[in-house]
């Protein structure tokens, strides 16, 4: 395991501190589109994860990748957590 540039662990409030940065997250899927995802973070924002994830999709899921704005994660790495957290 690499540790030498860990992704800071977010929810929606300290996303937009970490803009351009690696993050990792966990969110309740609300909506799935072609290439993106919407959730719900641990603090209640909506989250847009873009990318592939994975099929089949559980209402949670963990995602690590890059922070795009205050409110969207360009994913790297989806982990789904089942559908009861």
């Amino acid at each position: 395991m690499d540790t030498s540039s860990p992704a800071a662990f977010v929810n929606g409030g300290l996303l937009r501190m970490h803009v351009g940065r690696k993050v990792r997250t966990v969110i309740q899927v609300t909506r799935s589109d072609a290439g993106s995802v919407m959730g719900k973070s641990t603090d209640g924002c909506q989250l847009v994860v873009r990318g592939s994830p994975p099929a089949p999709l559980t209402s949670y899921v963990e995602v690590i990748g890059v922070a795009e704005n205050e409110s969207s994660i360009r994913a790297e790495l989806w982990t789904n957590f089942g559908d009861s957290f």
